[in-house]
């Protein structure tokens, strides 16, 4: 897109606004994991409409853990609202609050997982059932992202305690910001689709 800018001899010169290459390959990754995850839960359909489909509850925590990855959103947003308005104090507050949350979620899904093995859902193998093993694997490779994203966390708050994230620099927060609120709506689709087609 281009804009165009007045010179002082009346000339027209077009101004071209560059994007930021981070951010596109932030939206070349987001895009790849959608259509990661777009694959998964097509063939889950197509396998479940196959038969032999083990059926079992989901683990209730998941739904806690919606409302746990929801909140840390809350936080994230915060955080880069803080940044904007040169808020320290309260950019390091919700940035450590977004990561607690984020750990909450992943300890969650340890949990849920637990629940599944004790209710004799396995993984993998021959005695397991592929109902378990795509659940195991929609929820882990999610999981796996959001560890990402809590390493990407990590390095803004670092860079927060040595006043590196502001007003004037909010590159690092808005990329986080942006990935964080993809994997939170993610996991809501992850959960809804879930719920409607287990």
């Amino acid at each position: 897109m281009q804009t165009i800018q007045m010179t002082t001899d009346t000339e027209i010169q077009p101004v071209q606004r560059r994007v930021n290459p981070l951010k596109f390959m932030l939206w070349l990754l987001i895009v790849s994991i959608v259509m990661m995850f777009a694959a998964f839960t097509s063939a889950y359909i197509v396998r479940r409409e196959e038969g032999n489909w083990l059926e079992f509850d989901l683990p209730n925590i998941l739904l806690f853990n919606t409302a746990i990855i929801i909140l840390s959103s809350v936080f994230m947003q915060w955080a880069l609202i803080s940044a904007q308005k040169d808020n320290v104090k309260n950019l390091r507050i919700a940035l450590v609050l977004t990561i607690a949350a984020g750990t909450a979620f992943l300890v969650g899904q340890w949990i849920g997982w637990g629940e599944l093995v004790a209710n004799k859902v396995f993984f993998g193998g021959s005695t397991s059932n592929p109902s378990g093993s795509f659940l195991y694997v929609l929820t882990g490779v999610h999981a796996f992202h959001l560890i990402t994203g809590l390493v990407f966390l990590i390095i803004v708050v670092i860079s927060a305690l040595k006043y590196r994230v502001h007003s004037r620099n909010l590159t690092r927060i808005e990329l986080c910001t942006m990935y964080w609120h993809f994997l939170g709506a993610l996991w809501i689709y992850l959960y809804i689709f879930l719920v409607l087609n287990h």
